[in-house]
């Protein structure tokens, strides 16, 4: 599959920015909100996010977004914040790709947003799925775990982006938080990934439960290190109807782990058969040595320099390299690589 990116202006009060989405797939309209920052081209890069994306939309349209001060998308406007930023966010987004009514996935923040979406707006709602979502940010941690993650943030984003790699993934690899930990730093400035965790922590969407219409499935590990399970029983305590589906493992983040299960309970929450696994595409012993030497950062002509091949040659390689997975830049095949090879 290869995601297409589109951009569409977005226009708060007396100031302007710009909203980066992507599409991928075919069929009904399927909303996926970001978690917290986010990065659609680096994000489509890791391995595990995007086979993660690739069955999510086996069978709808998949629609991402960097919110503005991530990703690709401009600045964050000073107002109006999180979370009503959000929903101006998502109504543009869904405009400019013509849908009206669609399905919603809402992961950690973006589950507390996509229930306030799904509560202003029942009529644009056809299901809802949360995963490791909340209802009351304040509940997340104690006080004193919230305000020295936010120190941290702050002060050493370096250091915060790893502490919280480390939270939301504790039983991934070393590649993986490696390659999670620069992601986030890439996504997003310490003063803009600052301000989403506060509003994060702030946001209370106890109100917008009762409202919500859509079919919903609450979908949560019962050993979340990042959001405790008691959020996810009170989302689907306080959602008429909803069902609750409680898997096993201390991830926060969907793609570590197992996987597998998430996307089947996101899949049967949307009404959609499970999925073959998909497997990374298979490289030449050539290219995966070109692509090992772009992930340590080397230029072609370095890359030609240490193969005893000509710079022309290099380039060659790393072009087919890139249409074979469908990335687009250097530095996502370097996070490929990183991610694929451990």
């Amino acid at each position: 599959m290869e995601h297409k990116l589109g951009r569409v202006h977005l226009t708060t009060g007396t100031t302007a920015t710009s909203v980066a989405y992507s599409t991928v797939g075919t069929g009904p309209a399927l909303l996926l909100a970001p978690g917290w920052v986010s990065h659609l081209e680096l994000d489509w890069a890791l391995t595990p996010q995007r086979r993660f994306l690739e069955a999510l939309a086996r069978g709808r349209t998949l629609i991402r977004y960097d919110r503005p001060g991530s990703g690709l998308s401009g600045p964050a406007p000073a107002e109006p914040a999180l979370p009503d930023l959000e929903m101006d966010v998502i109504s543009a987004v869904t405009a400019a790709v013509g849908v009206e009514r669609f399905d919603v996935v809402g992961m950690s923040l973006s589950a507390a947003l996509a229930v306030r979406w799904a509560a202003a707006r029942p009529r644009t709602v056809r299901r809802l799925v949360l995963y490791g979502g909340w209802v009351d940010g304040a509940r997340v941690g104690p006080t004193a775990v919230r305000e020295h993650v936010l120190g941290l943030v702050e002060k050493h984003w370096g250091l915060g982006s790893q502490v919280l790699t480390e939270i939301f993934a504790p039983e991934a690899g070393p590649a993986f938080r490696a390659s999670f930990a620069a992601l986030q730093r890439e996504a997003a400035s310490a003063e803009d990934a600052l301000r989403v965790l506060a509003a994060g922590y702030a946001l209370c969407v106890e109100a917008d439960l009762e409202r919500i219409q859509a079919p919903t499935v609450v979908v949560h590990r019962q050993g979340d290190r990042a959001v405790p399970l008691a959020e996810g029983e009170r989302l689907a305590a306080g959602i008429r109807g909803a069902e609750l589906v409680v898997l096993p493992g201390r991830s926060h983040i969907p793609v570590v782990g197992d996987a597998d299960g998430v996307v089947d309970a996101i899949r049967s929450g949307l009404g959609l058969a499970r999925v073959r696994r998909r497997f990374a595409p298979e490289l030449t012993p050539r290219q995966w040595e070109v692509a090992a030497l772009v992930a340590r950062g080397m230029s072609n002509r370095e890359i030609a320099r240490e193969l005893v091949i000509t710079e022309r040659s290099a380039e060659s390689h790393i072009e087919r390299i890139r249409d074979r997975l469908g990335l687009r830049s250097r530095a996502q095949l370097a996070a490929w690589f990183v991610t694929s090879r451990g």
